[in-house]
C-alpha cells in the first residue's frame, strides 16, 4: 500500500545482515554450481586432454560412454561444499568490506569513486572465499579428470591428504586467485554498473516504483551480463588450475608453454554458457533470498545530497 513503511527483519549492516547475507551468497552458489556440474566436469576434461574430448560435444558422448549419467556428475559432493562456502564468504565479504571501504572514504567519496570501491571489496572478499575454496576445488578436479580414481570425496580427500600431504589442497590456490580475483571483481563492479545503466536507461520507472519480482528481473539481466565478462576475463586461469589439479608436479611456466595462446583459451564457448548463466542465476537467487527473509537492500549508487549541492552551487 502507498505511502506504508516497508518492515525489515533485521537493520542494514548489523551482524544479522552480514550472517544472511553468508547464507544467500552459500545457497546462490553452493546450488548453481551443482547444477551445471556435468558442464564443468566437460570442460575440465577438454582442458587436460583436449585430443581425447575434442569439444563439449564430444566431451559429452565419450564420458556417457565410458560411465553412463554417473559419469557426468563426478565432483558434486566437493563442488557443492566447495563453492558453498565460497559463495557464503563471497558475499557477506563483499558486502562488508564495501561498507567498510565507504565509511573509511566518506560518504562523497564513496559515491565518487565507487567503481574502485566494487573493485577492492570484491577483490579482498575473494582473496578470503578462495582459501575455503581450494581443498573442494583440487578434490573436485583430482575427481573428474583421473582415469580411474574415485568418485567418492570422502575417500579421494583423505587419499590425497595420506599420499601428497595437506600442501596438496593447496597447490592450486595461487592460480585460484589469479583465476577468481579477476572474476569476482568482473562480477561484482559490472554487475553494480549494469544496473545503474539498466534502470536510469532501460527500466521505464524507478526501482522504488518496481514491484519486487520486476526488480529480480533487472538483477538476473546485469548478472548474465556481467557473468559473460567474468567468463573471459578468468578463462586463461581456469585453464591452468585444471592442469595443476590434474597434473600438481608442474609448474605455471610449463604449463603456459605446454598449452601455447590457443590452448588456454580452449573451453571458452562453455565457460561463457556456464558462468553466464551461473551468474546470472546466483544475483536472482541471493537478491530473490534477500527478499524472501525480509533483508533491507541497497539501491543502485545514487549520488549522496552534499555533492549535489555543491555541484549546484558551482553552476
Amino acid at each position: 500500500m502507498a505511502g506504508k513503511k516497508e518492515e525489515f527483519s533485521c537493520e542494514m549492516y548489523s551482524n544479522k545482515f552480514f550472517l544472511l547475507c553468508l547464507a544467500g551468497g552459500a545457497v546462490a552458489c553452493g546450488s548453481t554450481h551443482t547444477l551445471v556440474t556435468p558442464l564443468d566436469l566437460v570442460k575440465c576434461r577438454l582442458q587436460v586432454d583436449p585430443a581425447k574430448y575434442k569439444s563439449i560435444f564430444r566431451g559429452f558422448g565419450v564420458s556417457l560412454r565410458e560411465g553412463g549419467l554417473a559419469n557426468i556428475v563426478k565432483g558434486w559432493a566437493p563442488t557443492f561444499i566447495g563453492y558453498s562456502l565460497q559463495g557464503g564468504v563471497k558475499f557477506s565479504g563483499y558486502e562488508y568490506f564495501k561498507y567498510a571501504f565507504a565509511n573509511m572514504t566518506g560518504e562523497e567519496n564513496a559515491y565518487l569513486y565507487r567503481t574502485y570501491l566494487y573493485l577492492a571489496a570484491s577483490a579482498s572478499a575473494e582473496f578470503c572465499a578462495d582459501v575455503f575454496l581450494s581443498p573442494f576445488e583440487a578434490t573436485k578436479v583430482r575427481i573428474q579428470t583421473t582415469p580411474g580414481y574415485t568418485s567418492k570425496m570422502r575417500v579421494a580427500m583423505p587419499h590425497m591428504m595420506s599420499t601428497e600431504g595437506i600442501g596438496v589442497f593447496y597447490k592450486g590456490l595461487v592460480p585460484l586467485w589469479a583465476r577468481q580475483i579477476p572474476y569476482t571483481m568482473m562480477k561484482f563492479s559490472s554487475f553494480e554498473k549494469t544496473i545503474e545503466l539498466l534502470y536510469e536507461h532501460l527500466v521505464p520507472k524507478p526501482r522504488s516504483q518496481c514491484t519486487k519480482e520486476e526488480q529480480l528481473v533487472v538483477t538476473f539481466t546485469a548478472g548474465y551480463i556481467a557473468g559473460v565478462l567474468c567468463a573471459i576475463v578468468s578463462h586463461p586461469a581456469d585453464t591452468l588450475v585444471s592442469k595443476l589439479n590434474k597434473e600438481p608436479g608442474a609448474s605455471i611456466g610449463s604449463l603456459v608453454a605446454e598449452l601455447g595462446f590457443f590452448g588456454i583459451w580452449r573451453g571458452l564457448v562453455a565457460r561463457i554458457v556456464m558462468i553466464g548463466t551461473l551468474t546470472g542465476l546466483q544475483w536472482f537467487i541471493y537478491d530473490g533470498f534477500k527478499v524472501y527473509t525480509g533483508m533491507p537492500r541497497p539501491p543502485p549508487a545514487e549520488m549522496p545530497a552534499s555533492l549535489k549541492k555543491k555541484l549546484a552551487g558551482k553552476k
